[in-house]
């Protein structure tokens, strides 16, 4: 839970991409949404994008905090190439200012904001700086989504181990299906992950082709993290 008195700011990475970081987001900040909470969503960055105009990832945050934020506010850095958004804007032989970033920030570290990261913690975002660089400078505490089942260990770990190394408090890990195959390691892995790590551990949220149920499952794993 938040502390009383200060916002709610959270900053949703990921053990991969594709791991349920944006289904994630939306549903902490149509939580928060709900509860009067007034939030916002920030993507900084954003690759992969069929249109520079309207990054789904950041229209999606946008839409489920209910803000009126610009594109450019929630997401400054858009880049069309699937890949990394350093990879991308090096291609284009451009390098995304840090400062922009930043500065986006600052506009809305007073309040109640939801943080979203591009792939895993060591993407890089420009020739200097990785994701988990971007989520040391602003401080915030981190919502790890991770994969439910088989390498899920090892992953979490791994990513578990950097964040501590760099001092970021972890609020929790969140497991998430990404396919409706069984994985007979997914009934150990919450309780692994717990017992060796000592970090709250949330889910796993189902796989539902269904986005709204999906959404709805995202909502019920994520409500304790809530104020």
């Amino acid at each position: 839970m938040a502390e009383r008195g200060k916002p709610f700011q959270i900053f949703v990475t990921g053990t991969d991409t594709g791991v349920g970081k944006t289904q994630a987001s939306c549903a902490l900040l149509s939580l928060l949404a709900d509860a009067g909470l007034r939030p916002q969503g920030f993507k900084p960055y954003e690759s992969g994008c069929a249109s520079l105009r309207a990054p789904a990832d950041a229209l999606a945050l946008r839409a489920a905090a209910g803000s009126s934020l610009s594109v450019d506010e929630v997401c400054p850095h858009r880049f069309r190439l699937p890949v990394a958004p350093g990879v991308a804007a090096s291609r284009l032989g451009r390098e995304p200012d840090w400062d922009v970033t930043l500065a986006a920030w600052r506009r809305l570290r007073g309040g109640n904001a939801v943080v979203e990261g591009a792939g895993g913690l060591f993407v890089p975002l420009d020739s200097k700086h990785d994701v988990i660089d971007l989520i040391a400078t602003l401080r915030l505490p981190v919502l790890l989504v991770a994969r439910a089942g088989l390498g899920t260990l090892n992953h979490t770990a791994l990513s578990l181990q950097a964040l501590a190394a760099r001092r970021v408090p972890v609020r929790a890990v969140l497991l998430s299906r990404g396919t409706s195959a069984k994985d007979v390691s997914e009934r150990d892995n919450r309780r692994l992950l717990e017992a060796r790590h000592g970090v709250p551990v949330l889910g796993p949220v189902p796989y539902l082709p269904d986005a709204r149920r999906r959404h709805a499952a995202f909502r019920r794993a994520l409500r304790p993290l809530l104020p």
